[in-house]
């Protein structure tokens, strides 16, 4: 069984795996480059970073058909560090972010993608369809009117391309559309921006490179800052592209091994001259959206990579902006939830305001980290805030009028505490409480407090409480942290001390 699975993940679909590969090899090329100077580095560290980042993820990845390279998101984190220190720590910080991230694998951090609501998920892919969009601006400012013709070209070489009968289905049309597009500006001779104008590409195999600093508290001290961001912000892309690729392909994909994976992946970049990357959500798409499945699209998208920048680099670098601004454009649509807008007429307020927030973090500060982290905060408290209204009690009174009954119902936590205590009558004169627990359930320290408040003020008043119908885990928890039936605190708390 297991042997199938593997077979399947790299011989299943070869033919549509191996021309997404060569699509994303293209589309990672300029941006690897921007990314490198985003940075601060030599375009090289970029490259090198993205076919390393992708040939060890094919093979140790969680998710087959995922695509990892550098990412913007990483480069946006190394700014200050290579400013300050230079290259060798930046490689270092790579290494040890790779180091952070197989312990996350380890301690079963995948699993936290379980707190991460569905509305947090499409806010997260808006926000970086908006900034996949905006990225590609700058190619499109200030320039001659064969740009535009040449991007709109290409829009159309993409979306009409699968029409054609035969052909149309077999061949990727972002594959055409950069084929195409570089074939009419070479023969016309159009004076418009390549990817040679990105940067010089690599003219050499990477090699083998130790980073040149002094291994102490101190170095330690400057990486791990860093390093610990680029840990989170690599692995929150990563699994939120993974999760995103599971919705598109209707399939599962471990995200505890993804973390290791993207780990190891990162360590072997940094050995390499490679910056730290992730998972890659347009590059990805890309490859879903040309027929890629397998882990050897992601193989060949890396290798393609390489072979290309090194040894094909006279015509790689002829290859118009244009084209590949058209490919991304593409991207950007086929990301963006389209539906979610509809969807705001006929979801919660909170669902949407959840969404919206992410969008609006994200877009604004580019960190896909504050983002997540806001739109999951607002999600908690709002669901928080949900669960506290379904929390209510009842009362009846005896036929001799000397025992009142409390049924309380619901979930009792921080907040709901406070309309737990208020449900109750200390000041009606009965012989004895019961607080009947049947159907409630107690969930931290704030809800115990209340129900000690509430045994106590009764006992104040001459009541005999008693509580019953609590659950196992509920009675461990007032065992442990409640107060009432221990003498020595209650003698505390009527003494006043």
């Amino acid at each position: 069984m297991l042997f199938l699975s593997k077979k399947q993940d790299w011989l299943g679909n070869i033919r549509g795996d191996v021309l997404a590969g060569l699509v994303v090899a293209l589309a990672l090329i300029p941006e690897a480059i921007a990314f490198s100077i985003i940075a601060g580095v030599d375009p090289k560290v970029g490259l090198y970073a993205s076919f390393c980042i992708a040939v060890i993820t094919a093979f140790i990845g969680g998710r087959p058909g995922m695509i990892s390279a550098a990412t913007g998101a990483m480069a946006l984190l190394m700014v200050t560090l290579v400013k300050d220190h230079g290259l060798h720590y930046l490689l270092a910080a790579t290494l040890l972010t790779g180091v952070l991230q197989i312990i996350a694998g380890y301690l079963k951090l995948g699993g936290l993608m379980s707190f991460v609501s569905r509305s947090v998920v499409t806010g997260f892919v808006n926000a970086l369809a908006i900034l996949i969009f905006m990225a590609q601006l700058p190619e499109l400012t200030h320039v001659t009117w064969h740009v535009y013709a040449m991007t709109a070209a290409g829009l159309a070489i993409i979306y009409l391309f699968p029409y054609i009968p035969v052909i149309g289905k077999s061949l990727p049309s972002p594959l055409v559309c950069i084929v195409a597009l570089t074939a009419i500006a070479i023969y016309l001779h159009l004076d418009i921006r390549t990817v040679g104008d990105m940067g010089a590409l690599p003219d050499m195999l990477p090699v083998f490179l130790w980073p040149e600093v002094s291994l102490t508290l101190e170095t330690l001290q400057i990486i791990f800052p860093y390093s610990a961001g680029l840990a989170v912000v690599g692995l929150l892309e990563s699994l939120m592209t993974a999760t995103i690729v599971d919705d598109l392909t209707d399939t599962t994909s471990d995200k505890n091994r993804e973390c290791k994976g993207q780990g190891l992946a990162n360590i072997g970049a940094g050995l390499l001259g490679g910056m730290a990357g992730c998972a890659m959500i347009g590059q990805s798409v890309i490859n879903i959206k040309s027929g890629g499945r397998g882990r050897l699209s992601t193989l060949i998208a890396g290798s393609f990579l390489l072979i290309m920048v090194v040894f094909l680099d006279a015509w790689i670098s002829r290859i118009p902006m244009a084209a590949l601004v058209a490919v991304m454009i593409m991207v950007s649509i086929g990301t963006f939830s389209w539906r979610s807008l509809i969807n705001l007429k006929h979801h919660p307020l909170s669902t949407n305001i959840v969404m919206i927030a992410t969008v609006i973090v994200v877009v604004w500060t580019h960190n896909l980290a504050f983002g997540v982290f806001v739109g999951v905060l607002l999600a908690s408290l709002f669901f928080a805030n949900k669960i506290s209204h379904f929390m209510y009690v009842e009362s009846k009174l005896d036929e001799d009028n000397s025992t009142r009954t409390y049924r309380v119902f619901g979930q009792i936590f921080f907040n709901s505490a406070d309309k737990f205590s208020a449900a109750f009558d200390f000041k009606e004169a009965v012989e004895k409480v019961v607080i009947d627990l049947h159907r409630a359930h107690f969930w931290d320290i704030t809800s115990v407090t209340a129900l000690d408040k509430v045994v106590i003020k009764f006992r104040r008043e001459g009541a005999d409480v008693e509580i019953i119908g609590m659950n196992e885990a509920t009675t461990t928890l007032i065992d442990r942290f409640g107060t009432h039936d221990k003498p020595e605190e209650i003698e505390k708390i009527m003494g006043g001390h």
